[in-house]
Formats: C-alpha cells, sequence, structure tokens
C-alpha cells in the first residue's frame, strides 16, 4: 500500500470513527444525543406551592403556575404522592399530599392528629387579637364564607388570622366550593361554648352597631341583622 493510500485510509477511519472502535467511546458519546432527565425541577415547584397553599390547588391552576402541560404536572403530583407516602424507598413522612375538593393540598396525617393537637394547644395565645376578633365576627355574621370574601370585607389579608382561628378550633372547615375550590368556615360548637349561648341566632344584631345599618355587609341585602 503506498502511502497516499495509507493516509487516505487514516483519514477515513478517523472521520467515521473506525469500523473498529469501542462502542460507548468519547467520539460515540459526544454524537449521540442526550437523553432529557427527569425534570425534577417541576417536582420541586409544585412541592413549594403548596407548601404555602392554604386551599386545594387543581392540576390546572399548578400547572399555569409552573409553566408546565397538565399531564406533565399530574405526573410529578403522583411523584411526591409516592415520595411522601414512602413508597419509592423514602420514609413515611408526618404530612400527605391529599386529593380535596379537585384540588390537591397537604395534610397532617390522621395518626399524628393528637400529636399536632397538643402542641397547637401549648402554642395558642391566651387572647384573641382584634384581627382575630374582627375576622371571627364576619365569620360568625356572614357564615359560610370564604376566605377571599373575609379579605374582601375587612380589606386586609386575612390568611393568618383564619389559620389562627381554626388552629384554635373557634371556626372550622365546612365545605370546598365544586368551581372555585375555595373553602368555606363556619363557627365551631366551642365557639358557643366560648360565648355562652346555645346557637348562632342568640348573637346580638350587627344593624345597631353599624352606622348605616349596612356597612360590610351589603352581600346580605334584604337581611336586616347581617346574619345568614
Amino acid at each position: 500500500m503506498t502511502d497516499d493510500a495509507v493516509h487516505r485510509t487514516a483519514a477515513h477511519v478517523a472521520h467515521d470513527g473506525g469500523a473498529g472502535a469501542e462502542p460507548g467511546g468519547a467520539d460515540e458519546l459526544d454524537a449521540a444525543p442526550h437523553a432529557a432527565p427527569l425534570d425534577v425541577a417541576v417536582d420541586r415547584q409544585i412541592e413549594a406551592i403548596l407548601m404555602i397553599a392554604d386551599e386545594p390547588q387543581s392540576l390546572v391552576s399548578l400547572a399555569a403556575a409552573v409553566g408546565a402541560p397538565v399531564p406533565v404536572v399530574r405526573q410529578a403530583v403522583e411523584r411526591l404522592v409516592a415520595d411522601f407516602d414512602g413508597l419509592v424507598g423514602t420514609v413515611r413522612r408526618g404530612f400527605e399530599l391529599r386529593e380535596v375538593g379537585g384540588g390537591w393540598r397537604f395534610y397532617v396525617r390522621a395518626d399524628l392528629d393528637a400529636v399536632v393537637e397538643q402542641f397547637v394547644e401549648a402554642e395558642r395565645p391566651a387572647r384573641l387579637s382584634q384581627a382575630a376578633l374582627e375576622t371571627l365576627a364576619v365569620v360568625a355574621y356572614k357564615q359560610p364564607i370564604t376566605r377571599s370574601q373575609i379579605a374582601s370585607i375587612r380589606a386586609v389579608n386575612v390568611d393568618g388570622v383564619v389559620r389562627t382561628l381554626v388552629a384554635r378550633g373557634l371556626i372550622e372547615e365546612s365545605f370546598t366550593d365544586a368551581e372555585t375550590g375555595a373553602i368555606n368556615y363556619v363557627t365551631s360548637d366551642l365557639l358557643l361554648q366560648q360565648l355562652g349561648i346555645n346557637s348562632l341566632d342568640e348573637l346580638p344584631l350587627i344593624s345597631p352597631l353599624l352606622e348605616d345599618g349596612a356597612g360590610g355587609f351589603e352581600q346580605n341585602e334584604g337581611i336586616p341583622d347581617g346574619r345568614t
């Protein structure tokens, strides 16, 4: 074989990787398309959103929040459920991701309710703040009512106050709106006990306490005392 032939053969081998090139070699790896890795970023984003959400979040709302298709979000939620339940070699968490009212939300596991209740009882303050009292009054006279409706009446964010009232057992979740996923709150029997009354009918009329007899309770037109 002439020198020119040798050079041409060597150039051909270098160009094509060589018939005897080792499978999986550097040249082959560089040429092969990279497999798309599992997008765990979506899982973490959904986890973060659900961690601060006070109401169940639908797959559609989660998909809009993270900018991913609904099927991708559904798979991510399924992975999170399996992760928190300890089904994929992980440790079973003290909370669970549960589907309620057409949406997803974190809940304390039922077998840990007692320890959480004990903690809340020990941490709860002796007296309610003015904001909590005002919010409690709105719930008492307007129930069932959602958090956004309470905020509209009080013109302030009430998320923290509502959580406080729920933790103290003075209000409780009644039902979840099928269309919006919003949780409706009502007062509890504990509130009646604290007030020393038998029913909400014994609450004082609200009209005499308002300058025009209706301010703040426009939603209840035709109900003079503001009670439902």
